[in-house]
């Protein structure tokens, strides 16, 4: 009898319910059984999970290694996919692999590299990949000075924290005065300058922000899997371009992101962003964690979650290459069942949730993705 499998996710993005999808669609004859954690009750990934608890708030990074090696321990986890204190649950490996449970993240070096920008920029110009223009900016004037050169040089400036994930803080400078139209419509990523310094200047600490030129679109999204000996077992571009998603094979954007995933050793699933500076693809950022848009590699027959349980677990796929692209498309909301009572927050332990049926799958990435007519 094949053993199931038991895989953790913790306070994870919410369109991380398709990864688990296709955790339990693998095409292997081992169930999976999901566990999820998470700081919201009313997050779609506890509704999704075979078990659930809600996760004590104000923990500090020690305190939380503590709270992950007992899940693992007393839930019986084969394989934690880690995204909240990832950088503090790698630091202790050994001793979740002494609870019997594989890490699927990459080593502690590579993930501190990539958690500062400037860090990250600096280590990856030094291996060749290209990167925009930017400098690290904490005060008002070093943030004029940035600006201007940018619009020096006939580029449209924008930040973001040096530090942060998601596009969360990312921001266009404009030099147009505040006015209605800043109220009409939906809120907008543009930013009076005079704004925007005159909170810097008002704050009680400094900033921290990367400036650097706004950059064009395609937006290419590479998807790794990369073994723990450093060779890239799968890697998929999705593009971006407005409404239109779509993927790519092309070695302009595969080939910087296979150096990065191998050089520095991101192991397990990771995923490097690339946008057009001019007439040159450039490095945007790099998340040593699976995408939250992982799932639509399923359009191109692949099952990207499972081989990476697989390769946790030692048994490794070996290399992963497509049977084929699927055709362009868009992404669409849908709805997710939601646990049918709010559970309220515990401060002391977390509440251990009672299991609802998971949703009937509907297509290979359930129904937030639709193809475009080509």
């Amino acid at each position: 009898m094949v053993s199931r499998v038991r895989v953790w996710l913790n306070r994870t993005y919410a369109e991380n319910v398709f990864f688990m999808d296709q955790l339990r669609r693998n095409p292997s004859d081992r169930a999976v059984e999901i566990h999820a954690t998470h700081g919201d009750p009313d997050s779609p990934v506890l509704a999704a999970a075979d078990t659930a608890e809600l996760e004590p708030e104000g923990l500090s990074p020690a305190a939380y290694v503590e709270f992950a090696l007992d899940q693992c321990a007393r839930r019986g986890i084969d394989v934690f996919v880690p995204r909240l204190h990832q950088a503090a649950i790698v630091a202790h490996r050994a001793e979740f692999e002494a609870v019997g449970t594989a890490l699927l993240a990459p080593p502690p070096e590579a993930v501190a590299v990539f958690q500062d920008k400037v860090i990250a920029y600096e280590a990856v110009q030094a291996i060749g990949v290209p990167v925009p223009p930017w400098w690290r900016v904490r005060s008002a004037d070093e943030l004029v000075a940035a600006v201007e050169e940018l619009e020096a040089a006939g580029h449209r400036a924008c930040f973001k924290p040096a530090s942060g994930a998601g596009g969360v803080g990312f921001r266009v400078i404009t030099r147009a005065p505040f006015s209605l139209l800043h109220l009409s419509g939906f809120p907008s990523p543009y930013m009076p300058l005079d704004l925007v310094l005159e909170a810097v200047r008002q704050a009680d600490e400094p900033v921290d922000w990367l400036v650097m030129p706004r950059l064009e679109q395609p937006e290419v999204s590479v998807d790794c899997l990369t073994g723990t000996d450093n060779q890239v077992r799968l890697i998929v571009g999705r593009t971006k371009n407005g409404r239109r998603r779509g993927f790519t094979l092309h070695e302009q954007w595969l080939e910087p992101a296979r150096r990065l995933a191998e050089g520095f050793g991101l192991h397990y699933l990771s995923n490097v962003q690339f946008r057009m500076f001019g007439e040159q693809p450039v490095l945007m950022d790099v998340n040593a964690r699976p995408a939250g848009g992982l799932h639509q590699l399923s359009l191109c027959g692949v099952n990207a979650p499972w081989a990476a349980v697989r390769l946790a677990l030692g048994d490794d796929p070996g290399e992963i290459v497509p049977p084929f692209l699927g055709q362009d498309y868009t992404v669409v909301s849908a709805p997710r069942p939601l646990r049918p009572v709010a559970v309220p927050q515990q401060r002391e332990a977390p509440e251990t949730l009672p299991a609802v049926p998971s949703p009937t799958p509907g297509d290979s990435v359930g129904s937030a993705v639709q193809a475009l007519p080509l």
